[in-house]
């Protein structure tokens, strides 16, 4: 039997080589969470699709057709909230596609294409980081849904909303000079 012991090293316990080509499969149980995210981002996008549809439908219907029911009150939020459906399927996207790759596999395609395309990430602070934006935005767009439908009783609840708006703002700002920090 060969002896691969480089010279200072401690001589392998039995069964260490088996328990560690076991722990270097176990990787694999990522593919519990990948499959799961990938089919819930498809079954978003196609959620999402289905809603923009309807009010494609509802609008022809309304314009073209001689509707009678008015849609002005419901095209902005349920495209908003298409579009927040959308993003949360970005989201599994990027967590599928990320894991993946922290834990099984560089994906070729993405990193042949770009190095800065969001499949490509290098790092749990990396993925944690490119999730965190998403789901950022979309709260910024759910947070745009509810406003849509606000009535202002007085002016006080106009100038919450103003704050909000305002802080929203400067989230959005520092989350902009963050992420130029972290490219330079």
């Amino acid at each position: 039997m060969e002896d691969n012991k480089k010279p200072g090293q401690a001589a392998p316990v039995p069964g260490e080589r088996q328990f560690e080509s076991l722990l270097w499969g176990s990787r694999l149980l990522v593919m519990l969470a990948v499959i799961p995210s990938l089919l819930g981002a498809t079954v978003l996008f196609l959620i999402g699709t289905a809603d923009i549809i309807k009010v494609m439908a509802d609008t022809f219907v309304y314009y073209l057709a001689g509707g009678t029911q008015d849609i002005h009150d419901t095209v902005v939020p349920n495209i908003i909230m298409a579009v927040d459906i959308y993003l949360i399927a970005v989201v599994l996207l990027i967590f599928g596609s990320g894991i993946y790759r922290l834990f099984v596999s560089p994906i070729d395609q993405a990193e042949s294409q770009a190095p800065n395309h969001p499949f490509n990430v290098h790092s749990f602070d990396q993925l944690k980081d490119k999730i965190a934006r998403v789901v950022i935005l979309a709260v910024i767009i759910e947070f745009f849904r509810a406003v849509v439908d606000i009535r202002f009783q007085t002016p006080l609840e106009a100038i919450y909303l103003a704050v909000s708006v305002l802080a929203l703002a400067a989230s959005l700002y520092l989350m902009s000079h963050a992420h130029r920090t972290n490219d330079h």
